[in-house]
């Protein structure tokens, strides 16, 4: 039996990299959405993300769902 460490070493780098690119838009989508603390003087007001910020997020919330799709088709297809 041989095993093929190039072609492991290949797939292990794809998969690192797809990972933490999917982790990282996710975190994008979150901190994109989330309600952000802004000081006045002694009192602290809650203001909601703009719509810049939300659009965005929602788009990296988008291609996170399309990555899970097509993993999800790479799957049953196979």
């Amino acid at each position: 039996m041989s095993i093929d460490w190039a072609a492991l070493s290949q797939v292990f780098g794809v998969t690192l990299g797809v990972t933490v690119g999917i982790v990282g838009l996710f975190t994008v989508g979150i901190a994109g959405t989330s309600r952000k603390t802004v000081q006045e003087g002694a009192a602290a007001a809650v203001a909601a993300p703009g719509a810049g910020a939300r659009a965005g997020a929602m788009a990296a919330f988008a291609v996170c769902a399309m990555a899970v799709a097509y993993g999800i088709f790479l799957i049953v297809a196979g």
